[in-house]
């Protein structure tokens, strides 16, 4: 898939005189960058790998994007305007709460079974060696911050009057964000987009239903 993102520059190998032709087209170094983390996860990436792919040095890199972690946050950021697009449409573009959560989950089936397998997010970082622990609390903050943004859209339906008074907002929350993590996991083992949208079906039939006045 091609990540259609305006360019900010391209950039010069290390001691290129002014003037000269850039060695390597930034944004397209950064979709190179996106593919190998999301197949390999941060720490199984080395800078190897990625200069490999980019065609450039390591001390190319470094001035490029500072550091492997910074080149981590831009492609995390690249992947949440792309890949993860479908998570904020799903929650603002539906007439129902129902329907939003529906194409949620059947987005994540999508998006999970399109690349490399898989959520880059939801399940990537939950343990690591001590030296990337600020790389696994940038992921958990964002995963924190999907279920609260799930959370606030479920609570307007009982605004609307389309979820009881009763319902447990988190409780909701929390059990569709478990699915969407136990997705990409099979999505990583292999499951076909049919077998996820058949999960995120079987999970939408413990939809909360307002009772009848």
């Amino acid at each position: 898939m091609k990540i259609n993102e305006p360019s900010d520059s391209t950039v010069e190998e290390p001691g290129r005189k002014r003037g000269r032709p850039r060695s390597f087209d930034r944004e397209a170094a950064r979709e190179k960058a996106l593919q190998l983390f999301w197949e390999h996860g941060y720490e199984g990436t080395s800078i190897n790998d990625l200069t490999a792919a980019m065609g450039i040095t390591p001390p190319s890199l470094y001035t490029a994007f500072g550091s492997k972690e910074a080149l981590y946050a831009e492609v995390l950021d690249l992947y949440r305007s792309s890949f993860g697009a479908y998570f904020p449409a799903a929650l603002t573009e539906e007439k129902t709460v129902y329907g939003g959560i529906r194409r949620l989950l059947r987005g994540a089936a999508e998006t999970f079974t399109a690349g490399p397998g898989g959520c880059m997010i939801s399940t990537a970082v939950l343990s690591c060696a001590s030296e990337v622990k600020g790389v696994a609390a940038s992921l958990a903050a964002m995963r924190s911050g999907s279920l609260d943004m799930i959370e606030n859209y479920i609570r307007k339906g009982i605004g609307t009057g389309e979820l009881p008074e009763t319902t447990n907002t988190r409780q909701l929350a929390r059990f569709y964000g478990t699915i969407i993590q136990g997705m990409s996991v099979q999505a990583r083992d292999g499951a076909t987009v049919e077998e996820l949208i058949g999960i995120a079906e079987t999970a939408m039939r413990a939809w909360p239903v307002q009772a009848p006045d």
